[in-house]
């Protein structure tokens, strides 16, 4: 697998226990959390490291604050950085209040998030 599954098990039991609405994809090399159709979050392993990131789907009004947080950098997926998406590393993760504070940040602009077309 590309991501980390028991991560993926503490996410789901939050989103669970908020009782959110949520689906899951296979994509970018690992795991997406969809909400209302859109990217949430995701993760995957750092290719670099081999350790669990988590994609933060935060937006850009909360981007540079969070990335003055401890693990927390930006999100250059494309070798550029993505304003709005940052990653967080395991270590950033290792608590349940943690990690429950990323999804939140990820919640709460998922209502702001523009949808990605469609394929047909």
């Amino acid at each position: 697998m590309a991501y980390d599954e028991f991560l993926a098990d503490r996410a789901r039991q939050i989103l669970r226990q908020q009782s959110v609405t949520f689906e899951e994809k296979k994509m970018m090399g690992g795991l997406c959390f969809m909400v209302d159709g859109k990217m949430c979050f995701g993760m995957h392993f750092d290719k670099s490291s081999s350790n669990s990131i988590l994609m933060a789907r935060i937006g850009p009004d909360r981007y540079e604050k969070a990335l003055e947080k401890e693990h927390c950098m930006e999100m250059r997926f494309t070798g550029r950085p993505m304003k709005g998406y940052v990653h967080v590393t395991e270590e950033g993760l290792d608590t349940d209040e943690a990690l429950t504070y990323w999804i939140q940040l990820c919640l709460d602009f998922n209502p702001l998030a523009k949808s990605s077309k469609k394929k047909k």
